[in-house]
């Protein structure tokens, strides 16, 4: 039997072989998408590895979901790409630095709740919109250094190396998962160039990543107002697309392991990373979504075996950039290819003609928004609105009134649904003040009074029975609804029965 001690979490027991091994696997294929993402973004290599290694690192120690990878990623390298290009490096480090802080803040504030208000059909546009947004960034690496499509044997050349990588890919899980395709297509890639003698692009062309520990550096920024105003949208951005897809990531990795994550807790530790890897030269980041897989299928349910990818991806950095430079840019393209094609969710197609059509509008938009504004979290927030609207409308048409009169003359209203400020206008055509008897009941025992457009409603109704001479109460309203009554007594005046199942110290019905 093996002996299990679990590293910061005496509650959870270790594989260690599980944790070391699953960990040199993630640090592996991290080394690649690290450098593609900085690419993505208009960055040094460098920066996306330095992210690479201080977000992983930071939210291994402090994440809420042991077993989670985090790295310089693709959402944030999108927000941060226009800005890269605009006013340089030094105001990215600083927006990831701000970008952390509205994390961190989001975290004690206990804002990780919110992710559920999140609809399934938004979710499937960011991450479809997210994955367009990848593919089409890819595009460039098929034009020269003057802007123009390649032509004749280098574009011949560029595709052939593309497709091998992504064939690779796609075909080496299906023989063994012993070591990441990712990893093997680059390197088999790498291979058969050096072995050929292929001229082609590779990443010391882009840039050189030779590095040693990540240095420590503040933003070399003007510290004013204007520069506040210039970055913290971006930092607003960034901040709620990292933790979009962190608590997205979250969630997916519960689901597989029947555990619960601590979404506050990563919220928290998400923003700790992004301000270290800003003053460490990096360009922040959040979840990896595929490295997260890797890291949980290969076994590993501990911190362990991030803390470890992170360390020996460093190691990579320190000793092993000679090689890295020599990597073909054609394997990082079909590799990026093919996380656009796995981050796209081919499921939501198949499901359009189940999806309700309210549903499949918010995804398309959603999508778009994602891929043509470059926006992930402005696309979010569209579609929650939107959403909710739909929700808020779809619940208006639902009231109902049933109407009977009783033996003593007294006409009762029976309502059915939710009051509130989009139902107010259904619920005033269900009464006839002028025809009424001299009392009428409204019962609310099948309904709810929502919010103060319904206290409103309720008060203007009153009024209007009132100047008829004719009596109205109100019956069998919950405690939530009684309380919202009683908290606008000064500005309404409604008359409520006494309910024995609420214990109302009111009249006797």
């Amino acid at each position: 039997m093996k002996k299990y001690f679990n590293l910061f979490d005496l509650t959870q027991k270790v594989d260690y072989k599980n944790e070391i091994l699953s960990g040199l696997t993630v640090a592996l294929a991290l080394v690649p998408e690290a450098v593609a993402f900085a690419l993505i973004a208009g960055l040094s290599p460098l920066t996306g590895l330095y992210a690479a290694f201080m977000m992983g690192f930071v939210t291994s120690i402090l994440g809420g979901r042991p077993g989670m990878i985090s790295g310089a990623t693709g959402a944030v390298a999108v927000v941060l790409v226009t800005l890269a290009k605009s006013h340089g490096v030094e105001y990215v480090f600083a927006t990831v630095v701000l970008a952390g802080f509205i994390q961190m803040a989001a975290g004690f504030m206990k804002l990780g709740k919110l992710m559920r208000l999140v609809p399934h059909p938004v979710i499937f546009g960011f991450v479809n919109g997210l994955a367009i947004i990848i593919f089409m960034s890819q595009l460039d690496q098929f034009k020269d250094a003057s802007g123009n499509w390649l032509m004749g044997t280098e574009l011949y050349i560029m595709l052939g190396l593309v497709l091998t990588t992504m064939f690779i890919i796609w075909g080496l899980p299906k023989i063994s998962k012993a070591i990441p395709s990712s990893l093997v297509a680059i390197l088999s890639i790498f291979g058969i160039v050096v072995a050929l003698g292929i001229d082609t692009r590779t990443v010391g062309d882009i840039a050189s990543i030779q590095g040693g520990f990540p240095p420590f550096h503040l933003p070399n920024i003007p510290l004013n107002w204007e520069t506040l105003v210039l970055i913290f949208p971006y930092a607003g951005i960034m901040a709620g697309v990292g933790l979009i897809e962190s608590l997205l990531t979250l969630n997916i990795i519960d689901e597989i392991t029947q555990t619960r994550g601590r979404g506050n807790k990563e919220a928290i530790a998400q923003g700790a990373a992004n301000i270290l890897s800003g003053v460490f030269s990096g360009m922040g980041g959040c979840a990896m979504i595929g490295q997260s897989l890797i890291n949980i299928s290969s076994g590993a349910r501990a911190r362990l075996s991030g803390i470890v990818a992170s360390v020996m991806l460093l190691v990579f950095i320190m000793f092993g950039a000679g090689l890295i430079e020599k990597v073909p840019m054609a394997a990082l393209t079909g590799l990026m290819i093919m996380v656009s094609i796995g981050t796209f969710e081919w499921a939501s197609l198949k499901t359009l003609n189940r999806m309700p059509k309210s549903d499949i509008i918010v995804m398309v938009l959603v999508t778009l928004v994602t891929a043509i504004v470059h926006n992930l979290a402005l696309a979010v927030l569209v579609g929650v609105i939107i959403s909710a609207l739909v929700f808020a409308w779809d619940n208006a048409q639902r009231i109902r009134a049933r109407k009977f009169v009783d033996a003593d003359g007294v006409k009762h209203y029976e309502i059915y649904g939710p009051l509130f400020f989009g139902s107010v206008t259904a619920f005033n055509e269900k009464f006839d003040v002028q025809n009424d008897p001299e009392e009428v009941i409204i019962d609310f025992e099948e309904s709810r009074v929502v919010d103060m457009s319904a206290i409103e409603a309720l008060n203007k109704l009153s009024e209007r029975y009132l100047n008829a001479g004719k009596k109205l109460q109100l019956k069998h309203l919950s405690p939530d609804c009684i309380l919202l009554l009683k908290n606008a007594e000064k500005i309404i005046d409604v008359n409520i029965l006494e309910d024995p199942t609420y214990k109302l110290v009111v009249d006797d019905v």
